[in-house]
């Protein structure tokens, strides 16, 4: 499996920022960090970048379980999104994928439960992206490799 879950779409970038902080909040996840690389090599190196945004986001309750399970934990947390804009205009969203990073030195059948959940989720979140009314839960799978068929459109809803 990947470690990451992907989707593209084909609409305007800060758009896509609104739906991905919408359906993250549905799935019990807040942004509590955003990180513009465009923003930050144009002040650190002067280098023009495309939108690049890494969005920080954490389920308290979830992280909580996982704190409480394994200290260290907290070495993955939050959970990273990013959106980034390709050149050819597309806006990729990829959220990682817990279960297949976590260590498996220190990994317990509690801590897989949650990593499974927590991954269920940002798939959930990223699979929503495309959607009118997003569905409070299901476990639709997205593919490891995004491809031409999975791009979104805005008219395609």
């Amino acid at each position: 499996m990947a470690y990451y879950y992907s989707r593209k779409l084909t609409i305007p970038f800060n758009e896509v920022l609104s739906k991905i902080s919408q359906t993250l909040k549905q799935q019990g996840f807040g942004i509590i960090t955003t990180i513009d690389i465009k923003d930050t090599l144009k002040q650190k190196l002067n280098v023009d970048f495309r939108n690049y945004r890494i969005l920080g986001a954490c389920n308290p309750e979830f992280a909580f379980k996982a704190i409480s399970l394994e200290s260290h934990i907290g070495l993955m947390l939050p959970c990273n999104i990013v959106v980034q804009q390709h050149e050819n205009g597309e806006i990729e969203v990829s959220a990682v994928n817990p279960l297949e990073t976590l260590d498996r030195g220190f990994t317990t059948t509690n801590l897989t439960g949650i990593a499974t959940e927590v991954g269920n989720r940002l798939r959930t979140a990223i699979d929503d992206l495309h959607r009118n009314v997003p569905e409070p839960k299901h476990e639709e799978a997205l593919p490891s490799a995004v491809s031409d068929e999975n791009v979104i459109s805005p008219i395609q809803g």
